[in-house]
C-alpha cells in the first residue's frame, strides 16, 4: 500500500470530484454510517427522496449521528423529519445544509458553531453519488450519467459490491493508459488504442479479438474525474455498457464497485432478457477480477520502468494529478495534454470503429 504523497500526486492527500458512496437501494428509512477520503459521513434519504450526506458528528458532544442504533428516537423511527435528521443523544436536529434547525429543549438562539459540513449528493444510475472537494468548493461539473439508463429498452444494473483493496486509485486509473496488460491479462490484445484528455475527461479507445468471447471487442471508455469509469462495448451483436467506480477510503485504500447495463433484445426487457444481462455483467466481472487480483497482490509502482512502447503512463498520472492540486492550479496539468494521444506502432481507431461513440457526450 502507498500513499498520494509517495505517488507525488499533489499537495492534497485525496482527489476532487464525484464518488460512488453507496448502492441507491441501500438508502432507505434509516442513514448510513459511511467512512471515505479518511473521515466519516452520515448519508440518509430525506422525506422528499432526496439523499443527503454530512459530516457524521454531532457538533454538541461528538456523537455518530448514524450509529446509534438503539437510541430511542431510531427505534421509534423519529429521527428523520422532512429532510432533517435527529442526533440521537439529545435530538439537535441538522437540516439537509448541516445547520442545526431545533435544539428540543432550548428557544434560545441556535450557535452559529454547531454547524456541520454537507456534501453534494445525488441519485444517478442507481447510484448514491457525492461531490468530495478538500477545499470545499462547488461542483465544477455534473455526475457522470448514461440516457440509456432512462430508457425502458435498457435493463438496469445491480452493483457487483467489490469491497476494500489495498492498493491507491492511481493505480486503477494506469489502467487507461496500459495497453500492453490487455492480452497477457483479460486476453485481448489491442489492434487499435489511443487516449483523449478533454480537461477533467480521460478516454480510451481500443479494440480487437476476444479470445474470451471469440469476437471483436471494441470499447470507449472514459473517466468523468477520478472516480466514475463508464464503458460502451460492443461484441457480436451484444452492446452494453459498464461502470467501474472507486472511491478512497483511506489513503492507500479503495472501495470498489461494478455494474453492467445491458439492452433488450426487443422492446421493452423480459425475463429472459433479465437473465442475459446478469450473465454479461458477471462475465464482465469476471474479465475486471483479473486486474483486481493483480492489484491487490502487487507492489505499489511508484515509478513505472517506461518503455517507448509502453501506453502514456506518464501522461495519464500528469492528468490524474490536477484532482490533487487546488482547483486554481489544475489548468497546468490539464491543458497541455488536451487532445489525442497515440502510441508508437500501433493504430488507431478506424472511422468504423469510432462509429461506437457516436451519441456519447462523455460528461464534457
Amino acid at each position: 500500500m502507498a500513499t498520494a504523497a509517495e505517488y507525488g500526486l499533489g499537495p492534497a492527500t485525496f482527489p476532487r470530484g464525484w464518488f460512488v458512496i453507496a448502492e441507491a437501494s441501500e438508502l432507505e428509512s434509516t442513514p448510513l454510517a459511511l467512512r471515505f477520503f479518511g473521515q466519516d459521513f452520515v448519508v440518509y434519504r430525506g422525506e422528499s427522496g432526496n439523499p443527503v450526506a454530512l459530516d457524521a458528528y454531532c457538533a454538541h458532544m461528538g456523537t455518530h449521528i448514524g450509529c446509534a442504533k438503539s437510541a430511542a428516537l431510531v427505534q421509534n423511527n423519529q429521527q428523520i423529519e422532512g429532510d432533517s435528521i435527529r442526533c440521537p443523544y439529545h435530538g439537535w436536529r441538522y437540516g439537509p445544509d448541516g445547520k442545526v434547525n431545533d435544539i428540543p429543549y432550548f428557544d434560545g438562539p441556535v450557535p452559529e458553531a454547531s454547524a456541520i459540513r454537507s456534501y453534494p449528493v445525488q441519485e444517478v444510475m442507481g447510484c448514491i453519488m457525492m461531490w468530495f472537494d478538500p477545499e470545499g468548493g462547488e461542483p465544477e461539473y455534473g455526475p457522470p450519467k448514461l440516457d440509456e439508463w432512462d430508457d425502458p429498452r435498457w435493463v438496469r444494473w445491480q452493483l457487483d459490491h467489490l469491497g476494500e483493496l489495498p492498493v491507491h486509485p492511481q493505480e486503477i486509473l494506469d489502467n487507461m493508459a496500459d495497453m500492453r496488460h490487455l492480452g497477457p491479462t483479460h486476453g485481448a490484445p489491442s489492434e487499435y488504442f489511443e487516449n483523449e484528455f478533454r480537461d477533467h475527461v480521460l478516454i480510451q479507445r481500443q479494440g480487437g479479438f476476444h479470445a474470451g468471447y471469440h469476437a471483436q471487442l471494441d470499447t470507449v471508455t472514459w473517466y468523468t474525474g477520478p472516480g466514475v469509469l463508464l464503458s460502451k462495448q460492443q461484441f457480436g451483436d451484444v452492446l452494453t455498457f459498464e461502470l467501474i467506480a472507486n472511491t478512497p477510503v483511506e489513503d492507500g485504500v479503495s472501495k470498489v464497485w461494478h455494474a453492467c447495463l445491458s439492452r433488450a433484445s426487443e422492446g421493452l426487457p423480459t425475463e429472459q432478457d433479465k437473465v442475459v444481462a446478469r450473465e454479461i455483467q458477471a462475465g464482465a466481472l469476471q474479465a475486471f477480477s483479473s486486474d483486481f487480483e493483480i492489484w491487490k497482490y502487487k507492489r505499489p509502482a511508484l515509478q513505472i520502468m517506461q518503455l517507448p512502447t509502453d501506453g502514456p503512463f506518464g501522461k495519464g498520472r500528469r492528468w490524474y494529478s490536477q484532482f490533487y492540486d487546488v482547483r486554481a492550479q489544475s489548468a497546468k496539468y490539464r491543458d497541455p495534454l488536451n487532445g489525442v494521444h497515440h502510441m508508437r506502432d500501433v493504430s488507431p481507431p478506424s472511422d468504423s470503429a469510432r462509429e461506437l461513440e457516436r451519441g456519447l457526450s462523455f460528461g464534457s
